[in-house]
């Protein structure tokens, strides 16, 4: 598992039709706090905690504007969790221990 990059609103959708549960990270290259949390969120997708059981991706919302704004996305990075294709959590800001916990809840 890797941290997956969707380059297209169809791409979106077919990850979160694809997968029970997908946690996408909305980024921006320019953003520092975004640049800061990336290494630990591709730790994460490949530890035995969250490999195999949660599916990271991740967006660039200078290249999806429409997928930011149907997103709701206001600041970066933001995380959404989605389970069944329904958004379910979100979470904004670069705090790894409160983004853990968060993440953890949908461990199955």
């Amino acid at each position: 598992m890797t941290v997956h990059i969707i380059e297209t609103v169809d791409g979106f959708k077919e990850t979160i039709a694809k997968n029970s549960i997908v946690v996408i990270d909305a980024f921006a290259t320019w953003c520092g706090p975004c640049k800061a949390i990336a290494p630990t969120i591709a730790k994460w997708s490949e530890s035995d905690e969250f490999k195999d059981k949660i599916y990271f991706a991740k967006f660039d919302v200078d290249h999806l504007p429409d997928l930011s704004q149907e997103l709701g996305i206001r600041a970066m990075p933001t995380f959404i969790v989605f389970k069944d294709g329904e958004k379910v959590d979100e979470f904004v800001g670069a705090n790894p221990p409160a983004l853990q916990k968060l993440i953890t809840k949908y461990v199955q």
